[in-house]
């Protein structure tokens, strides 16, 4: 690895440690679980990315495979999972508390009204 891929691979797991750690501090300050989960799954998905960009960058053949192979994963199953959660969170009963404009899945599930 040559001095540039390993500036590189240096500024992408700086990057990605900060922006993990925003999205621990927005779990953590945000007001209600709707908040908190769109900020544990972008921020989440978002500092992986730049991890794992750099540890298939640092690295080569084998490990590199498997960083892209864990980052197509982590990109397949973090938009589900925050669906997932928004959906059983909405079926709770558990409303945001910042204001919204309608609940377009109730209108839905009462018949479109």
């Amino acid at each position: 690895m040559n001095e540039v891929q390993a500036w590189l691979a240096s500024l992408l797991v700086l990057g990605g440690a900060v922006i993990s750690l925003l999205g621990a501090i927005g779990v953590l300050r945000l007001p209600d679980s709707y908040s908190r989960m769109h900020a544990a799954s972008k921020a989440g998905v978002l500092g992986a990315v730049l991890l794992l960009g750099a540890v298939a960058l640092a690295s080569s053949g084998e490990l590199a495979l498997e960083a892209f192979i864990g980052l197509l994963i982590l990109l397949a199953s973090a938009p589900l999972a925050a669906h997932a959660i928004a959906r059983a969170a909405h079926r709770a009963g558990i409303r945001p508390t910042l204001g919204r404009l309608g609940d377009e899945l109730e209108q839905r599930n009462r018949g479109g009204e």
